[in-house]
């Protein structure tokens, strides 16, 4: 699902991809449902590209996003509980704990609790990767067959 949703540089909020053109995607903003272009020279990123770095591996935001969402019962955060680099640090250990402190920055911290408040606001709440599900069903009937 994260594959369509997009940050655009320069842009307030979250947009979802409706279609694309030769020099240009059409774009819906999350909230407030309008939609516009978007080119080729803007810095378009899909959150599904995203991965958060860790001492051992670079973990996609997808997953990160699915473990705030357990943690929080799919409600929005409350950023007034997040204002100083100390209480997001231990928000971030809770959700992620053995993240890179010195590469995630607490700017990084405070925009993926954003783009969480903004996903659920719009009824996102399914962060898993689509891939990954038709992977595990391709795998498991490939099980079932060489167990005939």
């Amino acid at each position: 699902m994260l594959k369509e949703i997009l940050s655009i540089a320069g842009k307030p909020g979250l947009y979802k991809m409706i279609s694309y053109g030769k020099n240009m995607i059409v774009v819906e903003n999350l909230q407030t449902k309008k939609r516009q272009p978007a080119y080729s020279r803007d810095r378009i990123v899909s959150l599904g590209d995203i991965a958060i770095y860790t001492t051992d591996e670079e973990v996609p935001l997808a997953k990160v996003m699915d473990t705030i969402c357990g943690k929080m019962e799919a409600k929005a955060i409350d950023t007034a509980q997040y204002k100083t680099d100390e209480q997001l640090d231990t928000f971030m250990k809770d959700v992620l704990p053995n993240y890179d402190e010195d590469r995630v920055y607490k700017s990084d911290i405070k925009k993926i609790i954003a783009w969480y408040n903004l996903l659920v606001g719009a009824g996102i709440t399914d962060f898993t990767v689509k891939e990954e599900k038709a992977e595990e069903a391709a795998d498991d009937k490939a099980e079932e067959k060489t167990e005939e």
